[in-house]
């Protein structure tokens, strides 16, 4: 925590609770090709037909396995969540943290951030169901546990940014960073979710380039 100053210890998303749970992810090196092809196909019906529409029959004939054949990579349903899930938290994190090297200036390096993120989705559209938790919150404490890994993830990348940007003025310092970045965060979920509830029939580069520059226009002082 003292690499981040006067962040607020309380925060869902960078809590003890979460790091801790950070650490005992499984990462996706550790994934067979056959277990990323089933959370593949767990993506693409937890999309179409939510939690409950998520099972191991289900499963086996949409991949066409026999349902013997998936319990040989996974114990049951909730093992497949968790492991979409950890898989989502490696994937977007090393995607957005490459992100974070590019540009020199605190709005370059977010638009990249973001960037990443959005051009992620709109290839794996299936994922967004998933990684924003529509469904899955309260289904079980480990699949809470890997939602929350998940947000700390995304948060120990974008903080960083958003409080290095504040130190230089690039961004307003009326607002603490976290609840900035929650604000930020936030309306990137709410896009992602109306693109979900379109079943995805708008251009999500577009809507997203939008959202990103009304925000820049909010948040950087004296932005032309």
């Amino acid at each position: 925590m003292e690499k981040y100053p006067g962040l607020n210890k309380s925060s869902i998303f960078v809590s003890e609770h979460s790091l801790t749970v950070l650490a005992m992810t499984t990462t996706k090196a550790e994934m067979t090709a056959r277990q990323l092809e089933i959370i593949d196909a767990a993506g693409r019906i937890l999309t179409s037909s939510g939690v409950s529409g998520l099972t191991i029959k289900r499963l086996a004939a949409e991949m066409n396995f026999s349902e013997s054949a998936i319990y040989r990579h996974f114990t049951g349903k909730e093992e497949i969540i968790i492991a979409m899930l950890h898989y989502l938290k490696d994937t977007i994190g090393e995607r957005v943290a490459q992100a974070s090297q590019e540009g020199d200036t605190t709005e370059a390096k977010l638009r990249a951030m973001f960037r990443s993120m959005y051009s992620f989705f709109e290839d794996r559209p299936h994922f967004v169901v998933a990684v924003f938790s529509d469904g899955l919150m309260e289904e079980s404490d480990r699949i809470n546990e890997a939602i929350l890994g998940i947000m700390g993830t995304m948060m120990g990348n974008f903080l960083p940014v958003v409080m290095d940007g504040q130190r230089k003025k690039a961004l307003t310092n009326a607002i603490a960073a976290e609840d900035l970045l929650h604000i930020v965060m936030g309306s990137f979920r709410l896009l992602m979710f109306k693109w979900r509830v379109s079943e995805f029939g708008f251009a999500i580069e577009r809507s997203a380039e939008n959202t990103l520059e009304a925000l820049f226009t909010l948040l950087i002082p004296e932005r032309p």
